[in-house]
């Protein structure tokens, strides 16, 4: 398999039971197979303290603008998104089969934004609260309305409508 990002030939690495993928003779990122990279993102996990010295053995050119195809799905380009809504760290994760590729120096970035799980999805919901929290607001009040508003006309026309004609409470016709 080939390094996403330099196409130097990646190394297989056993650290705590986990095969990884490493680029030691290139750009010195590393490759996470689907669900691997949650063994490594905190830093209270003895796992992969190792990875976190990893050195380039030599540079790459990068930009903005590189896209890096995944080493494991044909044709697939790995998408760059922020790991936190910190948005201090850009990670490469495949969309195809989530994998996730990170360049030499971002774990050690990743383990230093949050000291656990619980506190990274605790900082995105205050995140998403402040973003959509009014709009949200709103429409949960506009919906609650309208909610009500057909609750009350469908308790007036149930007087004029015998239960036989109220779908689902009838043994035969189409209702």
């Amino acid at each position: 398999m080939n390094c996403p990002a330099c196409r130097s030939l990646l190394e297989e690495r056993t650290v705590e039971d986990v095969k990884l993928d490493v680029c030691s003779q290139g750009c010195g990122g590393v490759w996470f197979d689907q669900f691997e990279f949650r063994k490594f993102d905190e830093p209270h996990e003895e796992a992969g303290t190792e990875l976190l010295d990893l050195e380039a053995a030599r540079t790459r050119p990068t930009g903005a603008d590189d896209r890096f195809e995944c080493p494991c799905c044909d044709d697939v380009v790995l998408r760059r998104h922020f790991f936190s809504t910190k948005r201090q760290v850009e990670v490469d994760e495949c969309p195809s089969c989530a994998g996730v590729w990170l360049d030499v120096g971002e774990l050690r970035d990743i383990r230093s934004l949050f000291p656990s799980e619980e506190a990274r999805k605790q900082a995105a919901s205050e995140y998403f609260d402040d973003v959509f929290g009014p709009d949200l607001q709103s429409m949960r009040a506009e919906s609650e309305g309208k909610r009500n508003a057909a609750t009350r006309f469908a308790h007036a026309l149930r007087f004029f409508t015998p239960s036989y004609w109220i779908p689902g409470d009838q043994e035969w016709g189409a209702y």
